[in-house]
């Protein structure tokens, strides 16, 4: 272990990492809070906010400015070198399998995001909003990605402990969700067989609502089985993210829209990408909050749509 890594094991380097974080948040050009509110916040001595920041100084991560009464401003930071030195690591974010063009671009996007921002990010995929909020509260993730609306319905289950990142907007998720009904079958046939996937929280509440008060047969079912189960003749209908379907051959289904009411009520949140993570450490959600630059995800993800940019995450 060389010098500079033992001193940020002293006590004033281990002030300095964790103004480190604070200071991720901190836009050049900005005037820095006053040492003693540092030092209140990070609970130490005034003299050891001014050591950790020496040592942050001296590190590369930032460049400060003294302007007389206006206070101390921030001219520079290195975002790379502010995330190392705060001991955050790399970041690991749950997101769905990558079954549609929409998710490979929201995973480009994010990649790209965090990349740009000096901050350390990888993927993981995995089947079901329920499955990647377990591995998010068991700590096998930092973040996942979800609908809007699964996230508040996790949020609300969860106050204390989870809580939103980032909400990047109406079909950044899902471009829509609409009915597969099985070639001769009728919607309005009672005793239906519909197709649920009780991973997928959107999927389920959506097909519950749709079909309300109908005497009908839930049949549990994944993405990769719709094909067969149709061919087969085991299901009639279920309600799924139609970019998942786009391009699927051999499933001889009639697509139909969810309807009016189901749309206007659930489908805005529903096709939100949401961000959350854990809320034990506020300082690390604000420090990968200013990492997200919601416009430039989006127009990457966009990018990928049109078939403009290759997914890469």
């Amino acid at each position: 272990m060389n010098g500079f890594d033992e001193r940020f094991l002293t006590r004033n380097g281990l002030a300095a990492r964790q103004l480190a974080a604070l200071l991720l948040g901190h836009e050049p050009d900005t005037r820095l809070p006053r040492v003693r509110d540092l030092a209140e916040q990070l609970k130490c001595g005034n003299g050891t906010i001014q050591a950790a920041l020496r040592l942050l100084e001296e590190s590369g991560a930032i460049e400060t400015a003294a302007r007389g009464h206006l206070g101390t401003f921030l001219v520079h930071s290195d975002r790379s070198v502010l995330w190392r030195l705060s001991g955050l690591g790399t970041l690991l974010a749950a997101m769905p399998l990558p079954y549609s063009r929409r998710y490979e671009g929201l995973a480009t996007g994010l990649r790209a995001a965090f990349d740009e921002a000096g901050t350390p990010f990888a993927v993981t995929f995995m089947r079901g909003a329920g499955t990647r909020t377990t591995a998010l509260l068991e700590g096998k993730a930092d973040l996942v990605v979800l609908s809007r609306f699964a996230a508040d319905r996790l949020i609300e289950e969860h106050p204390d402990t989870l809580s939103l990142v980032v909400d990047l907007g109406p079909a950044t998720y899902v471009g829509a969700h609409g009915f597969l009904l099985r070639e001769g079958a009728s919607l309005q046939a009672e005793g239906l067989r519909i197709a649920v996937d009780h991973a997928s929280e959107d999927q389920r509440m959506l097909a519950e609502r749709a079909f309300a008060g109908r005497d009908i047969e839930w049949i549990e079912c994944s993405y990769m089985q719709l094909g067969e189960l149709f061919a087969q003749d085991r299901i009639d209908v279920t309600v799924w993210n139609l970019d998942e379907v786009q391009g699927s051959h051999g499933m001889n289904v009639d697509v139909l829209p969810l309807g009016d009411e189901i749309t206007r009520d659930l489908s805005l949140r529903n096709s939100s990408a949401a961000v959350i993570g854990r809320a034990e450490s506020e300082t690390a959600l604000n420090a990968v909050r200013d990492a997200i630059d919601p416009a430039r995800v989006t127009a990457l993800q966009t990018e990928v749509l049109r078939g403009d940019r290759m997914p890469s995450y």
